[in-house]
């Protein structure tokens, strides 16, 4: 069985992490809100396939130390879908070390905000030879003469069709016109 980890499926992502146990997928969640989390876990009919990581990614000895141990629990992860804040900035780099010590290739989706740099942030980061690197920008929606954020379906939905799609970069929604975001 394959092995997800997302930082982020209780969330904005939590369409995701069903979208993944529907599909025969061992997923670990990395998480805040443990409310969230048991929300999360009612809606699915593959309770066991959930492992709930309950962990400050900003704490990388930690964050080291949970993945290892989901790796341990569920074998190797095949897929790992990342939503991480601008704080953590050494979350990224320690998943991606634990996962690479893997002999097998592995895929990250790193979901980014509107105003991200892709092709900067692609440069900064340190893609292990055994992944395969995708960006998901996301950005907003104009409706006329408004506009508005994606809501958190129209992000998973974007997110699930990059899984699918496998494509190197996928945008949600629009990044230009920048002035018309919200």
């Amino acid at each position: 069985m394959k092995h997800a980890l997302i930082i982020g499926g209780t969330g904005m992502l939590s369409t995701v992490s069903l979208w993944l146990l529907d599909n025969g997928y061992y997923v670990s969640i990395i998480a805040r809100n443990s409310g969230r989390m048991e929300r999360l876990i009612e809606k699915t009919n593959f309770k066991g396939h959930v492992t709930p990581i309950f962990v400050d990614y900003t704490n990388s000895k930690d964050l080291q130390e949970k993945v290892r141990h989901a790796i341990k629990e569920n074998g190797s992860i095949d897929l790992v879908v990342a939503w991480i804040h601008s704080i953590a900035e050494d979350a990224l780099p320690t998943i991606a070390e634990v996962v690479s010590k893997q002999r097998n290739e592995w895929d990250l989706f790193h979901v980014l905000g509107s105003s991200s740099n892709l092709e900067t942030i692609k440069r900064k980061a340190s893609v292990p030879i055994n992944c395969i690197y995708h960006q998901v920008q996301l950005g907003f929606v104009i409706e006329g003469n408004h506009s508005r954020w994606l809501t958190n379906q129209e992000i998973s939905n974007g997110v699930i069709e990059a899984i699918k799609t496998g494509k190197q970069v996928l945008k949600v929604g629009v990044i230009q016109p920048w002035e018309r975001r919200p």
